[in-house]
């Protein structure tokens, strides 16, 4: 059989040298008509152009984060707007804001003209949106009342806050953007972290602002004292004497024996004035209810320091002779 020739796959340096020449004309000539092309004039493009702003800062904040860039369009050389459009060593456009707390946007009519000398030899065509917005405040130092978070303390069993809660200072100076300030409505939460509170309350807590606001305002104060009055009820019972009041004398009780039982709530500073209380089970016949025969039965008296008073039986059966 007649032998065949293995191509061996590669290519002559003949040919590779050749290849190679191509790939530089064509990078020479692409690399031409670019540069070629970037130097010439009445190119037109959509670029975000950079923008900073200039307020004075000491009686000024920014509530939201401010634009950084504008969308406009521009023509002019190829080179310029080249750089323009990547940002290369394109200084921003100041925007000066003398009171900048009296409205919330800027019309790109007032920046059309200063913002086209800024980009020369560059043409401003026009602005994409009509304006631009923002949200800056005066800062201010206001006074607001404290008032305890609730959802931050507990009390004991059978406690309960028994006067008005003060605190000293009276008064928590509040310093920060307007529109932040408004939102506390006049009130400053104060957290005790505190459980199971079962008497009189006096302690300087720490005051703080939350995190989300703490870039955006500052207390004049670091802590304050807040005074608690708590009322501690303590579990009592008694048996009561039964008092008839409207009684015919053919009506009786089925149980004449009958001695109620009360239990109750009574604050603690008032055990002693509770020894000398006689109650009355107080059973008014023209109170009846005439579908059972039964009257609930009324405890008397019902001095102001107790409470959840309960008797057992609530009510007495009534039998006619």
């Amino acid at each position: 059989m007649p032998e065949t020739k293995k191509s061996s796959g590669r290519i002559s340096s003949k040919k590779l040298s050749n290849l190679k020449v191509v790939v530089l004309c064509i990078t020479a000539a692409t690399t031409f008509w670019i540069l070629n092309a970037l130097n010439k004039d009445n190119y037109t493009t959509i670029v975000d152009y950079p923008i900073s702003w200039e307020y004075n800062q000491e009686k000024f904040m920014a509530v939201q984060p401010l634009p950084e860039s504008v969308p406009i369009q521009i023509s002019g050389n190829g080179w310029d707007l080249l750089r323009k459009y990547f940002k290369l060593n394109e200084p921003p456009f100041v925007i000066n804001l003398v009171e900048p707390s009296s409205k919330n946007y800027i019309l790109s009519a007032e920046l059309k003209r200063p913002l086209g000398d800024f980009i020369t030899p560059t043409t401003l065509i026009g602005m994409l949106e009509d304006s631009i917005r923002f949200q800056i405040n005066q800062i201010e130092s206001r006074k607001l009342t404290p008032v305890v978070d609730t959802t931050s303390f507990t009390l004991a069993q059978n406690a309960e806050i028994g006067g008005e809660i003060t605190f000293n200072p009276s008064q928590v100076t509040v310093t920060g953007p307007s529109s932040l300030l408004d939102s506390f409505d006049g009130k400053f939460p104060v957290s005790l972290d505190e459980n199971r509170i079962g008497e009189n309350f006096q302690k300087s807590v720490p005051i703080k602002i939350e995190k989300n606001l703490a870039k955006f305002l500052s207390l004049g104060e670091e802590s304050i004292e807040v005074n608690i009055p708590v009322t501690l009820f303590l579990e009592g019972n008694k048996r009561l004497k039964v008092k008839k009041i409207n009684f015919p004398k053919s009506v009786s009780l089925e149980n004449e024996e009958i001695t109620p039982l009360i239990t109750y709530l009574v604050d603690g500073s008032k055990v002693t004035e509770l020894k000398d209380v006689e109650f009355d089970a107080i059973l008014d016949y023209s109170k009846r209810n005439r579908e059972d025969s039964t009257i609930t039965i009324v405890v008397r008296p019902s001095p102001n320091y107790i409470k959840e008073i309960k008797v057992d039986p609530a009510f007495v059966k009534l039998k006619y002779e």
